[in-house]
């Protein structure tokens, strides 16, 4: 019968898990599928730092794993965080993005949030001052990068590293006062360089040497004094083309090393070159065009040191050089110079032509040479010239060209310019001979005040003629008459204010009339006979006040038609009736179009207008359109832009835009007229809008009776309104939106709008600079603001259902649970219940029953050595009363009720467990019984000695549950004789009196283990 066993079980602590990889093991798969790794952070959200590669790694990642890890990597499929603190995504172009006038200071400012697919980035116009190793490298794709207008007066080494696909770099008004070693580190790929107008003094020798594809440098406006380091710093550029140091201190060309043999231009303009110190023959190798302007040069011997036979252009404006002299400079072709800005003394005209002897020329530009009247026949010892440049000077009058040329100049002249004179009139040419090449002819910014009749007959086949910015208060019914082929007229910005009927009949094939900005108020019936072919007619910044029905009805072709900045008040339906068919784009923004009443006084006054795709009405003077009456836009069904805005609307009837099914676009930005809200249903049928701008319209509401049926909305504005919440519904009434500017909205960090940090934070829609926007009137001026994107929610007790769900679970799991319990575990858990009260009442009553012996021993017959050598001896030394079997059994009794009675006379009941133990049929009637009295008398009693190691496997279930209750009194026979002296004490604990055993034995089974 017996026992045994004293074993305290201690598990050692798990070893550590070892650190996941972030990425599982992927299987291999053939060539063709793999991405370099390298590639990965392009596609990875700035918010992913951690998983970008070092770029020394060449691990491969199969691409078909890649991709399906890519929803993970990115957080919702399609989605992220989709705002940016300083900067803003240009809707056209995802990889463009501005950073303009945010007053940075560093560039790392606008960067952390940028994603490393940016092409273009401006940081124009901020407060930049330094520029940090490596400050771009996150944005490897980088194709422009605008720096202009900062502060910038220092650069790393290596400031640009990692820039490899930049082609374009704009340094200009700046302060950087050198460019040093490694500035430029990284650029192989750049080919356009600004740096304009610095405090550019030196230029070190090897600062341009990584630039190897640069091709257009350009340092204008710095204070470099000299020609020679540039030219060292530039020696090695094997493809530059252009270099511009306009508007430097630069006073010698040398010493320096010759310029590449690939630059083509040099500009030199505006520098204090009067002597050309240092130049050599050798400096300009292969140059084509020298811009030599304005540097106070008198003497043309220092040009002789150069070689300038290889030069197409060269340009000496504004240095007081003689004319003849240059000619004679030796290697300098006559053809090559620019004589434009050179004095002409008068006779000197006639030398030059001669000079230049020779076949046709290209260009013949005698621009702000002082002349001031040309004779008949000035130009006739000329050669042949296509184009004729004679701007800037002070011509009073030019006569006709017949006269000037000579017949066979006059079959070749195809263009002549003579802009910023002082031309008054312009005569009749009737009996001149024809130039029957000329095409275009441009006498702008002049003072011509009329031009007389058939003043152009002698250019029959011109087709551009530009008279804008004179004097012109008359034109001669017959001024234009013979112009047949002409397809653009240049009236505008002159002082014209009736137009004469027939004044265009000779201009059948005219396409561009252009009358912006003079004085006309009436348009009389027939004012534009013989238009048939007109196309755009140009009729913005006039005094016009009305336009009759009949004002332009020749003009059935035209297809552009602009009134803006006139005065006119309202607008009939029948003055568009002639062009219904072919007018595409209307303008009448800031005019005086005023309604009073939503009910129309007249028809729609767009009705016709079938085509139109074009239609501008902001900005209506003195105060608006205040009302759009109901039906304004009849009619305009292929109408794609409407612009409405800075109208001070009070009203716009819900039926106003019903018509304008193909909307695209529309704006009614800037009219916060006290509108207040929009009425429901008014964009019903714009089911083709994309871009809704509501920018400044004094909204306090939009709702979904608003937006509702908007599906491929793309870009909604709705800054600067009174705006307070948003309808959680927006995300589901816009399923196209990508672009929303709330900026300057008193968004409030209520409850109401609480859905918002989570819609903004996951939204593939980009709100115009999200992390920026604080709560409207939570601020106290007191602490840090609160901002929208990251109020904290938690007392809206928004997640009520999930309340709700969590706290019903574990009840309707209970109830389920129960039966099943009282099913498959009743009795078990009966038995667990009575030891928990056993438990209790050891702890809590005192004992008042005296027993006749301490402890019943059960143990089997093959343990009995065991027990009677080792077990017997040590307890009885100690006053313990022990009951044996083969001792203190009564004889002729039962065995069974010899045992109850053991049990039950015993305080405490010791099993010695060994396998033959659990073998014996009586040993477990033993253990049984001993077990019972829990039910009893709500005692436990057991106390197991384990004399073998027994795995839980053999144990049958009622011993494994028990050990498992009861672990505090399990004890195992140590082999070792140190340990035998702590079982020993361990064993007497647990069988002494009602209230210590408890505590003792935790104390033991601490011990135990230490000991074990």
């Amino acid at each position: 019968m017996h026992p045994t066993a004293v074993s305290l079980r201690w598990l050692p602590p798990l070893p550590p898990l070892p650190s996941l990889p972030l990425l599982p093991a992927l299987p291999a798969l053939p060539l063709p599928s793999l991405l370099p790794l390298p590639a990965l952070p392009a596609l990875l959200p700035p918010s992913l730092p951690a998983l970008r590669p070092l770029p020394s790694l060449q691990v491969q990642w199969p691409l078909p794993s890649l991709l399906l890890l890519l929803p993970l990597l990115l957080g919702v499929p399609g989605s992220s965080a989709y705002g940016f603190r300083n900067c803003i995504q240009s809707p056209l172009d995802p990889g463009l993005f501005r950073c303009i006038q945010r007053f940075l200071q560093s560039v790392t400012d606008a960067l952390t949030d940028l994603p490393a697919a940016t092409r273009a980035l401006n940081l124009s116009h901020n407060a930049l001052h330094h520029l940090p190793p490596a400050a771009f490298a996150r944005l490897p794709l980088l194709q422009t990068l605008d720096l202009a207008h900062n502060r910038l007066a220092t650069m790393a080494p290596g400031a640009f590293a990692g820039l490899g696909a930049l082609g374009a770099l704009d340094l200009s008004h700046n302060r950087l006062d050198a460019l040093t070693e490694g500035a430029f580190t990284g650029l192989g790929n750049l080919s356009w360089l600004r740096l304009d107008h610095n405090p550019l003094a030196s230029v070190a020798s090897s600062a341009l040497l990584p630039l190897a594809n640069l091709s257009r440098l350009s340092l204008r406006g710095g204070r470099l004094v000299a020609l020679g380091p540039v030219a060292v710093a530039i020696q090695h550029l094997p493809r530059l083309q252009l270099l511009d140091l306009c508007g430097n201190k630069v006073s010698a060309l040398g010493p320096s090393p010759p310029l590449p043999p690939s630059l083509l231009a040099l500009r030199l303009c505006n520098n204090s070159l009067a002597a050309l110190a240092g130049g050599t023959p050798g400096l300009l190798p292969a140059l084509r065009v020298l811009d030599l302007s304005y540097n106070n040069i008198s003497d043309v011997a220092p040009l002789a040191q150069l070689r300038l036979c290889n030069l197409s252009r060269l340009q000496l404006a504004g240095n007081p050089l003689d004319v003849l002299q240059l000619l004679e400079v030796p290697d300098l072709r006559p053809r090559s110079l620019d004589f434009s800005g050179l004095r002409l003394e008068p006779g000197m005209l006639e030398e030059v032509c001669r000079r230049l002897k020779g076949p046709r020329m290209r260009y013949l530009r005698l621009r702000h040479n002082g002349m001031q009247a040309l004779q008949d026949g000035a130009l006739a010892t000329c050669p042949p010239m296509a184009t004729l440049d004679l701007s800037g000077n002070r011509l009073r009058q030019l006569g006709c060209m017949g006269r000037l040329l000579r017949q066979e100049q006059l079959g070749e002249l195809g263009e002549l310019v003579v802009e910023h004179n002082l031309l008054r009139w312009l005569p009749s040419c009737q009996q001149t001979p024809a130039l029957h090449r000329l095409h275009n002819i441009s006498l702008r910014f002049n003072r011509i005040l009329v031009v007389g009749p058939e003043a152009f007959t002698h250019m029959p086949h011109l087709r551009l003629l530009r008279l804008d910015v004179n004097g012109l208060a008359r034109l001669d019914q017959r001024a234009l008459g013979g112009l047949w082929e002409l397809r653009e007229l240049r009236l505008d910005n002159n002082l014209l204010t009736d137009l004469y009927t027939g004044s265009f009949s000779d201009l059948g094939r005219l396409l561009t009339l252009n009358l912006r900005n003079n004085r006309i108020s009436v348009l009389f019936p027939g004012a534009f006979t013989g238009l048939a072919s007109l196309q755009t007619l140009d009729l913005g910044g006039n005094n016009l006040r009305h336009l009759a029905a009949a004002a332009l009805r020749e003009l059935g072709d035209l297809r552009r038609l602009y009134l803006d900045r006139n005065r006119l008040q309202e607008v009939s339906a029948e003055v568009f009736r002639p062009m219904q068919a072919s007018l595409g784009v209307l303008d009448l923004r800031a005019n005086a179009l005023r309604y009073i009443s939503r009910r129309p006084r007249q028809r729609p006054p767009f009705r016709h207008l079938h085509r139109l795709y074009d239609l501008k009405l902001q900005a209506q003077q003195p105060y608006g359109l205040r009302i759009i009456p109901h039906h304004f836009f009849q009619g305009l069904t292929a109408l794609r832009s409407l612009f409405l805005g800075q109208n001070g609307l009070l009203a716009i009837p819900a039926d106003a835009f019903d018509d304008l099914a193909q909307l695209q676009f529309l704006t009614l930005a800037d009219s916060g007229g006290g509108m207040g809200d929009l009425p429901a249903g008014i964009f019903k049928n714009l089911s083709c809008l994309r871009s809704l701008d509501l920018e400044n319209v004094g909204l306090r509401s939009l709702g979904p009776h608003v937006l509702g049926n908007l599906s491929r909305l793309e870009q909604l504005k709705l800054a600067k309104n009174e705006l307070s919440t948003l309808d959680r519904r927006l995300d589901e009434m816009l399923p196209a939106l990508r672009y929303l500017d709330l900026r300057k909205c008193p968004l409030s960090c209520s409850c109401t709008n609480a859905w918002l940090p989570g819609w903004l934070n996951h939204s593939r829609v980009q709100v115009v600079y999200l992390y920026n926007y604080s709560c409207g009137g939570a601020s106290t001026g007191e602490g840090p603001p609160t901002y929208l994107h990251s109020f904290d929610t938690r007392v809206c007790f928004l997640d009520v259902g999930l309340y709700l769900f969590a706290a019903t679970t574990p009840a309707v799991l209970l109830l389920l649970a129960l039966p099943l319990l009282h099913h498959r575990a009743y009795w078990r858990l009966r038995y667990h219940f009575y030891l928990l009260r056993a438990w209790a009442n050891g702890r809590w009553q005192r004992e008042e029953r005296r027993y006749a012996y301490d402890t019943f021993v059960s143990y089997n017959s093959a343990d009995e050595g065991w027990v009677l050598g080792e077990l017997v001896p040590e307890l009885e030394r100690d006053s313990l009363r022990l009951c044996l079997h083969h001792r203190d059994f009564s004889p002729g009794r039962a065995i069974i009720d010899n045992i109850v009675d053991s049990i039950y006379n015993s305080r405490k009941t010791v099993c010695v467990v060994s396998r033959s133990y659990l073998r014996s049929e009586w040993c477990s009637m033993e253990i049984q019984l001993a077990s019972y009295r829990l039910f009893d008398e709500l005692r436990d009693v057991l106390v197991l000695v384990f004399l073998e190691a027994i795995p839980d496997a053999e144990l049958s279930a009622y011993h494994r549950m028990r050990r498992v209750l009861l672990k505090r009194t399990y004890l195992r026979w140590p082999p070792e004789p140190q340990a035998q002296r702590l079982f020993w004490a361990k064993l007497k604990a647990a069988l002494r009196a009602p209230g210590q055993e408890e505590e003792e034995g935790k104390e033991g089974v601490g011990e135990g283990r230490q000991l074990i």
